[in-house]
């Protein structure tokens, strides 16, 4: 099966000219870029606004990056269906490039933010069409293969990703951090367009691209998510600018629904919601996103100021569930080819809230064993769940909707993910406040951290305010199964490669 694949017009099968495994490669080597892009630059944030200053707004160093992926995911997944995956994996691969080079001779921190969007704009091409050509690449019974693949990049770029940053930013200059991705995506780019062969299709030749209805799509999803990100921490939720933006985002959000009801090749087309399978899909990744945000942004503070670990070892902690959450991928379709992509998804997902909220019964302080554990069987959990519906998904549509439909699929996980750093957020700091006065939240946390003292009230109250993180996660989890009980057929329609 490493050998060259056939290709027909009918089929849609993009192959390799010499070996498919050479195109996996520059896959994996293309997930890497993006997966180790928000690790790798977290440890260096010190070096970076001591350099250029501008300490106020480095956080937009991660969103704005954040932001332009997630717009982008629906655009590139509609421009991969009309042109063809090769054109916008490889437009995207030498987008992120330059913005990389750019990030690396950055003069100010402004600048350093501008060159981030620009990553991300190509960001969003890697993640989207990644996903996209593994389900071209392989027929049904081979896709966990290379989804495994994946997921195992994504595994090893978390663990991997502080601890290159922190060498880089220790004993070279972070502007290495941004010059690494050169050489590693000059390789994807090289074997890409060596070994990739997709073949002419004549829906690109005359087709029409909803320009009206991109512009808006970014538009609204950057004011929306930007009043997401920034509300509660730049400005208060309820201030002006908070409102403003919400307005401004409710307005275009009415202009792309009228974009797109007229375009007649929209960006995000009306199937992706009437059809259950996708729709139901989109729903449980939405909150799959949103559970995701508890371990990610809270089990490191939970681990260094309640248990009193190290920040490496509190990163240990976190990087267990990427040691289950690959295997269990690639072990899902042994249970879903016996008991269908529904069913798997719910026991993964069924799991998982069980998991999230067997957390709150955590004793305190307790020992770092007990969040070490839970977090491997977190991702055990969450590998049944993802991977079965990405590739249930992928098998139900034609090659000219693959790429819509797994834009759209990514898009509402990323979507999740910022809906549930702002509501997790409001809710650490919610309790924060309640148990130690108004003034305190996360925030005076962590600079308590850095300062090396954690009062005792000041530890049971991250207890708390995690517990309650974990509790609301639990319920993300509980939804996602109801909406796959109650919206998922029983059995995702798959079409024959």
């Amino acid at each position: 099966m490493d050998g060259t694949r056939p290709v027909t017009r009918d089929s849609g099968r993009a192959a390799a000219t010499g070996r498919r495994g050479a195109v996996v490669a520059a896959l994996m080597l293309a997930m890497a870029l993006a997966a180790l892009d928000s690790t790798i630059v977290s440890t260096a944030v010190p070096q970076i606004v001591g350099d250029l200053g501008g300490f106020s707004y480095f956080s937009w160093l991660f969103s704005g990056y954040l932001l332009a992926v997630t717009v982008t995911l629906p655009l590139y997944g509609k421009l991969s269906d009309t042109f063809g995956r090769k054109p916008v994996l490889v437009a995207g691969a030498a987008l992120f490039l330059l913005g990389s080079l750019l990030c690396a001779v950055a003069w100010n921190m402004a600048a350093l933010i501008a060159f981030r969007i620009v990553q991300g704009l190509g960001g969003g091409a890697l993640q989207g069409t990644v996903q996209t050509l593994a389900a071209d690449l392989y027929p049904l019974q081979e896709r966990p293969k290379i989804q495994a693949r994946l997921s195992t990049v994504w595994a090893l770029s978390a663990v991997a990703g502080p601890g290159i940053g922190g060498l880089l930013a220790s004993y070279a200059d972070w502007r290495w951090i941004f010059l690494v991705n050169l050489p590693v995506g000059t390789v994807a780019l090289w074997l890409i367009v060596r070994h990739l062969y997709e073949p002419r299709r004549d829906n690109g030749r005359h087709a029409r691209v909803d320009w009206a209805g991109a512009v808006a799509i970014f538009a609204c999803g950057g004011v929306l998510l930007t009043a997401l990100v920034q509300g509660g921490v730049a400005w208060p939720w309820l201030s002006a600018p908070s409102l403003a933006l919400f307005a401004a985002g409710a307005a275009l959000l009415a202009v792309v629904v009228v974009a797109e009801h007229r375009a007649a090749e929209p960006i995000i087309p009306g199937w992706v919601w009437r059809r259950r399978t996708i729709a139901a899909v989109n729903l449980a990744l939405g909150a799959l996103g949103l559970l995701m945000v508890a371990p990610t942004v809270f089990l490191p503070t939970y681990a260094q100021s309640v248990l009193g670990l190290a920040p490496v070892a509190a990163g240990f902690v976190l990087s267990a569930w990427t040691l289950t959450w690959p295997v269990s991928a690639a072990l899902s379709q042994h249970v879903y080819r016996r008991i269908g992509f529904r069913s798997t998804a719910m026991l993964g997902i069924g799991t998982a809230a069980i998991v999230l909220f067997a957390f709150t019964f955590l004793p305190y302080p307790g020992e770092a064993w007990q969040p070490t554990l839970l977090m491997l069987l977190l991702g055990a959990a969450l590998g049944l769940f993802q991977l079965p519906l990405i590739i249930g998904v992928q098998s139900s549509v034609e090659w000219e909707e693959r790429g819509t439909a797994t834009g759209s699929i990514l898009f509402c996980r990323q979507t999740g993910q910022t809906i549930g750093a702002a509501l997790f957020g409001a809710v650490a700091n919610g309790v924060l406040a309640a148990r130690l006065g108004g003034a305190n939240d996360l925030d005076s946390v962590t600079r308590a951290l850095d300062a090396g003292t954690v009062p005792e009230a000041t530890r049971r109250a991250v207890a708390d305010a995690v517990h309650a993180v974990y509790l609301g996660a639990a319920c993300a989890a509980a939804l996602a199964f109801l909406v796959l009980l109650v919206l998922a057929p029983r059995r995702f329609p798959v079409l024959e490669d």
